[in-house]
């Protein structure tokens, strides 16, 4: 665990001030109902994206000049073991992140909490009771620079035993992602945790210290109680002109930092020891400029760094620069093995000379669940109404140090390179709402218990498809069928007696108990078609058709439909020939003899014609 850096004491304002070219930033004043601005022109929001908790008011507000350091949000137990600060919508990169910490005796219990930070899943400090006086009654500002990737940025408190984690303030600031050397860092895969941020020769300055610009929002204290006692002969150096090469990308460091420096009157080493924890991996940034207008040319003022006894690199900051111009130099010194971090400067020309130095832990970055798990988790808080007691905040897994959110057990994937869901088990939690069908995104899940509360709803088509082996939701009120998922040959235990299920049951779930699991659906009175259960009716499954019953409907529809065909058929066709069809016999005869007739009388007509051309006219009798 880390201890918390007790940097930035004592009444201080702080103001961060825009991260050029990001203008992603939040200032928030935890506790405070208001918006506020303070005499650096910095906009303080009232308190939000918080999770749960209560607001508070230190028990001396006179000693603390600035309004956001006189509020603060504390976490009772009553808002669950874990709660968090999660803010929104972030565009992916990296983040500077500050807190500002104090207890001044807010609650009249005089007792520091303990309890631990973290961000974006990884442990980053730890307070533990009793603080050191002055941090508990002033306050203290820590800061820390993360990658996060996943829209948003989860700060977290936890709880140790049951005292209530507080917060001041927290402020979050887009920065360059390149900056402090992501390659040799790990980027997203570490945070650097800051062990000091030290300005040369000159007091501390900084947002919030003063009106000098950070673009980062880095605040920069003095070096002088961080020299050693072996430093002998300190003198400060101050530019008489402006230094460039300052505020460049990717680390825009301010021009106020290379404006002083100190440097020895003797021929000694110029030393500081750093306060560090052992294990862990520490990066070094070092701040030159050859401010001192003697030195002009190379090879007047050389001297060698080292880091622990190593010698790392020598120094000619004119060679590399020349003069009045900003150079820096960083190290990483590996797995410390003890306290406290020695860097030494030692001439080998002249004098060495320092504008200030930089030292932050490497902490790997924890792992985390997998996103569609996290997701899966966070839908099933919201439709299961998980009270607020149970501290369902965050990460569902990490970090790793912490138990997972209560009631949920979680194992490391294959490769170990994330966490998931390994059981659930909220039996009689006072759960109102109903189980979300993403719950079939928790592809590891072995356990499943929400027996004996007050769940509607019905059973999500996915539920049992992967690796669920006991399920157990008896004594609810869960409506509807089973769905055919729940048949997976891997459950040996289904309790879903007490609801209102209904429907036939699939057989493959009911062999469960056939082959030495236990199975139990009694209290169901709409179940239906195995033994112990009423038998379902014809053509009936599951609450409505079954697939026979299907077919006979459709079947039966199909005849009707034909039926229906050829009566048209039918009816069209004698439509068609209703002048067309046989004559009766006598109407046949009748027709014959009309027909004989104009036959004769042709004949006849045909003759006399035949007499009157010639001349004779018969008579007719």
């Amino acid at each position: 665990m880390l201890p918390v850096t007790a940097l930035f004491l004592l009444p201080l304002l702080f103001s961060p001030s825009i991260s050029f070219p990001f203008d992603t930033a939040y200032h928030i004043d935890c506790g405070s109902s208001t918006t506020t601005t303070d005499k650096f022109n910095t906009t303080w929001l009232s308190d939000r994206f918080f999770t749960a908790g209560s607001n508070g008011l230190v028990s001396e507000p006179l000693l603390f000049q600035s309004f956001h350091e006189k509020t603060l949000r504390y976490f009772p137990i009553s808002s669950g073991k874990k709660n968090c600060y999660i803010f929104p919508d972030l565009p992916s990169g990296r983040y500077y992140l500050r807190t500002f910490t104090v207890y001044d005796n807010y609650d009249g219990k005089s007792h520091s909490p303990s309890f631990d930070l973290s961000v974006e899943g990884t442990l980053v400090f730890s307070w533990r009771s009793p603080w050191e006086e002055e941090i508990s009654r002033y306050g203290a500002y820590s800061d820390l620079i993360f990658f996060t990737s996943d829209g948003d940025a989860d700060v977290c408190f936890y709880s140790i035993a049951t005292d209530p984690p507080v917060i001041g303030s927290l402020e979050l600031i887009q920065i360059d992602p390149a900056s402090y050397d992501p390659h040799l860092t790990g980027n997203d895969s570490s945070i650097l945790v800051n062990y000091g941020r030290l300005t040369c020769g000159s007091h501390q300055w900084g947002p919030g210290f003063s009106n000098d610009p950070d673009v980062f929002g880095r605040a920069w204290q003095s070096d002088a109680k961080f020299r050693s006692a072996n430093s002998i002969g300190i003198k400060s150096v101050t530019a008489v002109r402006n230094v460039i090469n300052t505020g460049t990308s990717p680390n825009y460091f301010p021009a106020k930092l290379y404006d002083s420096a100190v440097t020895l009157t003797g021929k000694g080493n110029l030393e500081y020891e750093l306060p560090v924890d052992a294990k862990l991996d520490y990066l070094i940034w070092l701040h030159f400029a050859e401010i001192d207008v003697s030195v002009n040319q190379k090879g007047k003022r050389v001297f060698d760094v080292i880091i622990n006894d190593e010698n790392v690199t020598r120094i000619d900051i004119f060679k590399e620069v020349g003069g009045f111009a900003a150079y820096s130099y960083h190290y990483v010194a590996k797995n410390l093995s003890s306290t406290p971090l020695i860097v030494k400067l030692v001439p080998v020309i002249g004098s060495p000379l320092l504008c200030g130095l930089e030292n932050y832990a490497i902490v790997p970055a924890d792992v985390m669940t997998v996103p569609e798990q996290a997701s899966a988790m966070q839908a099933l808080k919201e439709s299961l109404r998980v009270p607020e007691r149970m501290g369902w905040n965050g990460d569902p897994c990490a970090p790793t140090n912490w138990d997972a959110w209560e009631g949920v057990t979680c194992h490391p994937n294959k490769d170990e390179s994330a966490l998931v869901i390994f059981q659930i088990d909220l039996g009689s939690q006072g759960l109102k709402g109903y189980i979300s069908d993403k719950i079939d995104l928790l592809t590891n899940l072995v356990s499943l218990n929400l027996s004996s509360n007050s769940l509607g709803g019905t059973l999500p088509a996915g539920l049992g498809q992967h690796s669920l082996k006991k399920v157990d939701l008896s004594n609810n009120q869960i409506s509807g069928s089973i769905p055919d998922s729940l048949t997976s040959s891997n459950l040996q235990l289904v309790l879903l007696n007490g609801n209102k299920l209904e429907g036939q049951v699939p057989e493959e779930l009911y062999s469960v108990g056939v082959h030495g699991g236990a199975i139990d659906l009694s209290g169901n009175k709409g179940l239906c078609g195995v033994p112990s259960l009423p038998d379902c009716p014809m053509f009936w499954k599951n609450g409505g058709l079954s697939n026979s019953g299907k077919i006979a409907v459709g079947v039966s529809c199909g005849v009707v439909f034909l039926f229906v065909a050829v009566m048209v058929f039918i009816c069209i066709r004698r439509r068609r020939n209703d002048y067309d069809f046989g004559l009766p016999q006598e109407l046949m005869s009748l027709a014959a003899k009309r027909n004989k007739y104009q036959r004769q009388k042709s004949l006849m007509t045909l003759e006399m014609e035949s007499q009157h051309a010639k001349g004779f006219i018969p008579s007719y009798n």
